[in-house]
């Protein structure tokens, strides 16, 4: 799956999009969707950027998108639904997963922010509790597209529990190794596309624990390494005594990760080395010639 948590469509808002950059904001956006939907995206959750333009333009566009938009606690202030769907059901290779996504309302400036009109943002722990709920029965994993932030994260769950993996955005913390607390493994890459990050998910069992494999593999290297130092013959008794109290220790907790569901990051850097999708590539070409004609400026100097 291609998970997005949030802010795809506009740079990072830090005033109301005025009506001279309007059109060029615009043709942007139409270019992300038009990209995500080559790049076969799974599902995007709204960020608070994803709505400089508003709830009517978001609706609008979601109209071009091949992939669903969902956004849990985001409703509509005159009818009190929701704007998107709540959250999504996916199968793959017979595991049944939820995804929903939330948002936090601390990310916009102030009551009167522009973003905010004409939508009602329901608290995230509210609606994640009924969400988890609903979700349990019906699948085996349960993602979070979280736009909460990485703090924000880690005080939903230590109340809600039963979310497996929470894909967090908005900070932008890139998290090498993931923190598992309470069962949950927090996610969570670079922003602008600096890195690209992929999660490999092995399931022996039907038991939504899972443990990050690079720290299997880490304590496996220090074993070899302690096993090493022991099969020296000029070793004082008092470190062999030490090294064989940490041996029995990780030789306990790697035969604990048997048989059980394990997780890999891989992240790498997306240089200019890459090589580029022509398809996407001849998409920006034509987004930089309509910007250069309303600019009045030429393509190949920007």
């Amino acid at each position: 799956m291609i998970l997005d948590s949030g802010d795809l469509l506009f740079k990072k808002y830090k005033n109301p999009i005025s009506e001279n950059e309007k059109h060029v904001e615009i043709e942007k956006a139409d270019l992300m969707v038009k990209s995500f939907n080559l790049m076969g995206l799974d599902v995007l959750s709204v960020g608070d950027d994803d709505l400089s333009l508003g709830k009517g333009f978001l609706l609008e566009i979601s109209k071009k998108t091949n992939f669903p938009i969902i956004a849990s606690n985001i409703f509509d202030e005159e009818t009190d639904k929701p704007i998107f769907m709540p959250y999504l059901l996916k199968e793959i290779n017979g595991i049944k997963i939820g995804i929903f996504g939330l948002i936090s309302e601390h990310l916009f400036s102030s009551p009167d922010d522009s973003r905010k009109k004409g939508i009602k943002i329901v608290p995230p722990l509210e609606i994640a509790t009924k969400i988890v709920e609903e979700l349990r029965p019906k699948t085996d994993l349960i993602i979070l597209l979280s736009h909460l932030s990485y703090p924000k994260d880690i005080e939903l769950i230590q109340t809600v529990k039963g979310i497996n993996f929470i894909f967090g955005s908005h900070l932008g913390m890139n998290l090498s190794s993931p923190p598992i607390i309470n069962n949950t493994v927090i996610l969570q890459s670079a922003p602008k596309g600096m890195y690209g990050a992929m999660v490999d998910l092995t399931i022996y069992n039907n038991q939504p624990v899972f443990y990050n494999l690079s720290t299997k593999r880490e304590m496996e290297r220090r074993l070899h390494l302690i096993q090493q130092r022991l099969n020296q013959t000029q070793i004082r008794e008092e470190e062999k005594t030490q090294l064989i109290k940490a041996k029995n220790e990780y030789d306990k907790t790697l035969r604990g990760f048997s048989g059980k569901n394990e997780f890999a990051v891989f992240i790498t850097t997306l240089h200019d080395q890459i090589k580029e999708d022509p398809e996407i590539k001849k998409l920006i070409e034509d987004y930089k010639a309509k910007i250069s004609i309303h600019k009045g400026t030429n393509p190949q100097k920007n």
